[in-house]
């Protein structure tokens, strides 16, 4: 294990040179990993391993939409595709990537079919950290490891594919064999990882809640939606207000910040621009701070959790769920969104 300073700080870190694929597949030969989940996660995960020369199974629901897209990616039913039952039951290696809705509602089956010495990993840390609320507690007798991908399930995919990857964390929680380090650092080497960095579960899921409920997705949403209002009852287009708020971010200043950092987009844009920035950048820290606060205590006292677990126990979630999705698609800003991206260059 390296140690790499970020920012002044030292941090543990696993690197692909210290840990490579080789001896990754070498580490996990005799092990047979079972995806639990084919939705978010779990396709790009267990397509990663298995290009990458792992032995992976995948247990899904059957009739069911993503069985269906397990079997288009090339699952064969009775092979490498069973129910979920069947599939951890194969397992030695239980990825459980189901949602954390979903982990709930399997978690007594699942738990049934593991062995002692079993492995029993996660992408995200909710169902442990938040146990008194989820009921999940495994056995004392089995590993409990969690790779987090910084990223979507489409993302860690597409970026293998194009020969990249994304940076992921990892976990120990429980280490009952000796071997959980060397299965987790394995894993995540696997499933594509640039490098790991170490974390415990319980920061993960507090990390990754303040992160998706904020800078992410719900805070970027929101500062979307508000910069596009103000531009527009001040009469600009529709076209103009998108552009100047989410294609010139997205498609030219983003991608610069991802290659070299913040102060190297600035440096990249013009000395009005960057003036307005340095200037603004502390008014909108000041008027956020309080916000993200809020937001974290929401997260640490499991708040966050309760919401979203009595909302996913509805019948009608995932109805209720497309209809506030079609509701953003729908909106005059994404509306614009969607025939802005039309006219790309690379569409046309």
């Amino acid at each position: 294990m390296a140690k790499l300073n970020f920012g002044g700080v030292e941090e543990n870190v696993v690197t692909r040179e210290e840990f490579p694929l080789a001896k990754a597949v070498e580490t996990l030969k005799d092990e047979t990993i079972a995806v639990i989940g084919y939705g978010v996660q779990g396709p790009g995960q267990a397509l990663n391993l298995k290009d990458n020369g792992f032995n992976v199974i995948v247990g899904q629901r059957k009739n069911s939409k993503t069985w269906d897209k397990a079997v288009a990616d090339g699952w064969v039913p009775g092979e490498t595709l069973f129910e979920v039952e069947e599939a951890a039951k194969r397992g030695t290696i239980i990825q459980y990537l189901l949602s954390d809705a979903g982990q709930i509602a399997q978690w007594e089956t699942v738990k049934n079919q593991l062995n002692p010495g079993d492995a029993l990993y996660f992408s995200h840390g909710f169902g442990i950290t938040y146990k008194d609320q989820t009921g999940i507690v495994p056995p004392k007798d089995v590993d409990v490891i969690l790779v987090a991908p910084k990223g979507s399930g489409t993302s860690l995919r597409r970026l293998f594919v194009e020969g990249k990857g994304l940076n992921s964390s990892y976990a120990i929680f429980q280490d009952a064999t000796g071997k959980a380090y060397d299965r987790v650092v394995a894993l995540g080497i696997g499933v594509g990882s640039g490098y790991l960095f170490e974390t415990d579960f319980q920061k993960e899921v507090y990390s990754d809640l303040t992160g998706e409920r904020g800078i992410l997705m719900g805070a970027l949403a929101g500062v979307f939606e508000a910069q596009y209002e103000v531009l527009r009852k001040n009469g600009h287009s529709p076209s103009e207000a998108f552009n100047e708020t989410v294609e010139e971010l997205t498609q030219s200043l983003m991608p610069l910040v991802a290659e070299n950092g913040m102060d190297w987009m600035y440096a990249n844009c013009s000395t009005t621009a960057q003036r307005g920035a340095l200037d603004w950048r502390h008014k909108f820290r000041e008027a956020t701070l309080p916000v993200f606060d809020d937001l974290y205590d929401s997260v640490k006292t499991g708040e966050e959790a309760r919401v979203t677990i009595k909302a996913n126990e509805k019948e009608d979630y995932r109805v209720k769920l497309e209809e506030e999705l079609k509701e953003l698609r729908e909106s005059e800003l994404w509306q614009t969104g969607a025939q802005v991206r039309k006219l790309r260059p690379e569409n046309n």
